[in-house]
């Protein structure tokens, strides 16, 4: 038995404790207006069961850096969030939400926060590794197997034509079995010109 679903705080809003299991990355679907000063914004993100992640002023400076500050704009990025038990609140050590990773930035992004008047700390972010677009690799392979059919040069703007996840999964095939099936084709074109 799973114990994760047992722990879920009674909230409206995403917490710290809902990442004391580990770290969560999270789609953004949408930026909302928050319901107070304290928190302006909600994010609301694929499966938040009416939960969103609502970011503290730091988070909300780093968000600003990593993607700018038209909230419209994040729908569909990717953020991954932690719990950091050293945040404090007021006086009391309380924990809470820190992004680490971030989808749509170039590299590792460096921020300096403000964590108590007059005090800074280094903040990091690292880019989330891009997700290879999903293909169909049996309806790739028989596209293949039909263009090798049509000679040599339909193979080649057929392959050129894919993608380039695609293509490297695929090398050994066209330079095996579709590159023959291909030159059989261009041979018995040339041998029959009115083909």
């Amino acid at each position: 038995m799973n114990l994760n679903s047992t722990v879920i705080p009674k909230s409206d809003q995403l917490n710290a404790d809902d990442l004391i299991a580990g770290p969560r990355t999270i789609t953004i679907s949408a930026v909302e207006q928050g319901s107070s000063d304290q928190q302006p914004i909600n994010i609301r993100y694929d499966g938040d069961g009416g939960r969103p992640y609502k970011p503290s002023k730091g988070m909300r400076r780093v968000l600003i850096v990593l993607w700018g500050s038209e909230g419209n704009a994040y729908a569909r990025r990717k953020l991954t969030l932690f719990c950091d038990p050293s945040v404090t609140y007021g006086v009391d050590t309380t924990g809470g939400i820190r992004i680490s990773h971030a989808s749509d930035i170039a590299g590792p992004v460096e921020i300096a926060l403000t964590i108590k008047r007059g005090k800074k700390k280094m903040f990091h972010v690292y880019p989330l590794p891009a997700i290879a677009p999903s293909f169909d690799i049996a309806a790739i392979i028989e596209g293949g197997c039909e263009a090798a059919k049509l000679g040599t040069a339909r193979l080649r703007e057929w392959w050129t034509d894919l993608p380039a996840t695609a293509r490297s999964s695929l090398k050994q095939k066209l330079d095996g079995e579709w590159k023959r099936t291909a030159e059989e084709s261009d041979k018995q074109t040339a041998s029959d010109p009115g083909a």
